[in-house]
């Protein structure tokens, strides 16, 4: 199968990126987070709030791990990356790419992180998520792509690019 799996920090834009490749490339385009909000009838901060932490892991690894398309852009939560299930799923089926932002960014962009339903441990602060995830994002990458400082089309081209010659390994 044939698709590209974005990972990477919330905020990072692959929902926005993803957007915009899935047009460049004439595929469809798939947001883990939605699939889970609509399987759960919930908003992930819902989820998290009700189930836990470990509740929401568990969902998230079971709507990524059943992701079955083919030509599709597919942007994942920021935690799927601890769903060792999902992650080789995503990775049987499409090329993993790791969205890298400097942790300033990400702090600048995103808000309430409650509100937007990030899986964050209490008393842990974004910098210590971002330390943590960071390393588990570069082991899943097929490719890595640094966003830093380039538009959502130029972040999406680069992708583009880099996934055309590892699509033609495969």
């Amino acid at each position: 199968m044939k698709n590209i799996v974005l990972t990477g920090m919330p905020g990072c834009g692959k929902s926005t990126v993803g957007i915009v490749l899935a047009k460049i490339l004439g595929f469809k385009f798939i947001d883990s987070d939605l699939l889970i909000q609509e399987s759960e009838n919930r908003l992930l901060s819902e989820i998290i709030e009700q189930d836990g932490i470990e509740g929401f892991k568990k969902i998230e690894n079971r709507i990524n791990a059943s992701i079955n398309v083919n030509g599709a852009v597919i942007a994942t939560g920021g935690s799927v990356i601890y769903c060792e299930e999902a992650m080789e799923h995503l990775k049987k089926i499409g090329t993993v790419v790791y969205i890298k932002l400097p942790y300033d960014d990400i702090s600048r962009r995103l808000g309430n992180l409650e509100q937007r339903g990030v899986s964050i441990r209490e008393n842990q602060s974004l910098l210590d998520l971002y330390n943590e995830r960071s390393p588990l994002y570069e082991r899943y990458a097929d490719i890595t792509v640094e966003e830093n400082g380039m538009t959502i089309s130029q972040t999406a081209l680069l992708i583009c690019d880099k996934c055309a010659d590892f699509v033609k390994r495969r």
